[in-house]
């Protein structure tokens, strides 16, 4: 490729803060855009010559062959531009809207070709861009995002597969959009400066996340990968839900699988084994055979919806998904973002003990469920935002 802006590079990035901010005060504007929950993309044209590269700069174009495609349709000649690679299907249920759907999204990272271009077919991506680093023989990315984006508006994306994402300058819009667009499974708001120059691997960006509590089921932990025989540390706490799922999976009182906890320092990963491994559930004995995830091995335990630790995925294979199953008698309250199906999107953050509840007690009723909003709203015309 013969680019003015060499790759692959690393995409600039954002740290988290808690509120959506004011304007500020010394000149510059905050640009507010939705947070996509995709893949983050870099992607490179060149005539015919497309690439695209993750966040963490590894190819990615086998992976989106109908991306590719788009690109050549919808994007300039010689081109740069920062985005994200995202797949919109209906919830399960329901035919008159789309939303995110990230689990979709991650299986087509798969080895097989085939496979891949089944599902390109079927359930084909969309591309957001949200930067332009590069058009013709420009370098853009020295430029201020004002610039920038003025540049990006002129291309007029408008789909069907590639779009500009949507943007504002007014603070109350945005936390409007924080909420709403929640619905459509967008997982918060982004804020950058218009006089920023674009930094790759840098986090100079602000990025607002939603945040909840739930109180969940301990019922298992992983040893950390530092641990030793003389000293075992907590790696991951393995948490579950009782009842019938969001999904309408309808298991009565199985206990789901949600998702871990996992961020503590070295000393709590010590505490915490100590506290925990009077809990422990010895192989081999009757309470063993009665634990609720006893048959976490068999392929079995997870179809029909029931979530169950230890299930090998692309992202697992080669990994020891094996765990301690601990009594089911201990209850905590975790943070999360939002929900993934019957799980914790990302890993959950540990708060606190919560010795006032009942582990019968705690369901899905619990979680504050967005109120839908149509994605077509945001992506008109990409695929699986048509109303069926």
């Amino acid at each position: 490729m013969d680019l003015p802006l060499d790759g692959p590079i690393r995409p600039m990035l954002a740290r988290s803060v808690a509120t959506v901010p004011d304007q500020p005060d010394d000149g510059a504007r905050w640009v507010y855009e939705p947070k996509w929950d995709g893949f983050r993309a870099i992607v490179y044209r060149d005539g015919d010559e497309v690439r695209i590269y993750s966040r963490g700069a590894k190819p990615m174009d086998r992976y989106f062959p109908e991306i590719v495609e788009a690109v050549r349709a919808e994007l300039p000649a010689r081109c740069v531009v920062d985005g994200e690679i995202v797949v919109a299907r209906p919830p399960a249920g329901r035919d008159d809207v789309a939303r995110l759907d990230f689990d979709t999204l991650s299986q087509r990272i798969h080895p097989a070709e085939s496979r891949v271009r089944l599902l390109a077919e079927s359930v084909p991506a969309s591309m957001v861009v949200f930067d332009l680093l590069a058009v013709g023989d420009e370098d853009l990315s020295r430029l201020p995002l004002s610039e920038r984006l003025a540049r990006l508006d002129a291309l007029g994306l408008g789909g069907p597969q590639v779009h500009a994402t949507p943007r504002t300058t007014d603070a109350a819009t945005a936390r409007g959009w924080l909420e709403t667009f929640e619905g459509a499974g967008l997982d918060g708001v982004v804020a950058k400066r218009d006089d920023g120059l674009y930094e790759p691997n840098k986090r100079g960006w602000l990025k607002i996340k939603h945040a909840r509590t739930a109180d969940v089921v301990l019922a298992g932990l992983r040893e950390h990968k530092t641990s030793t025989p003389g000293r075992p540390l907590v790696g991951s706490l393995l948490l579950g839900l009782y009842g019938n799922d969001p999904e309408g999976a309808g298991h009565g009182r199985t206990l789901q699988f949600v998702g871990v906890a996992a961020s503590f320092s070295a000393a709590r990963r010590a505490a915490l084994y100590d506290e925990l491994v009077p809990l422990r559930v010895e192989p081999g004995s009757p309470e063993s055979a009665q634990h609720p995830w006893a048959d976490w091995q068999d392929p079995a335990g997870s179809e029909g919806g029931r979530r169950r630790p230890g299930a090998q995925s692309r992202w697992s294979a080669g990994k020891d998904l094996s765990f301690t199953p601990l009594r089911v008698e201990r209850v905590l309250e975790v943070g999360y973002d939002h929900m993934e199906g019957t799980r914790f999107r990302h890993t959950a953050q540990f708060k606190r003990w919560r010795p006032d509840r009942d582990p019968a007690s705690c369901t899905y009723d619990q979680l504050a469920e967005p109120v839908g909003y149509d994605l077509a709203g945001l992506l008109p015309g990409a695929p699986g935002t048509t109303a069926r």
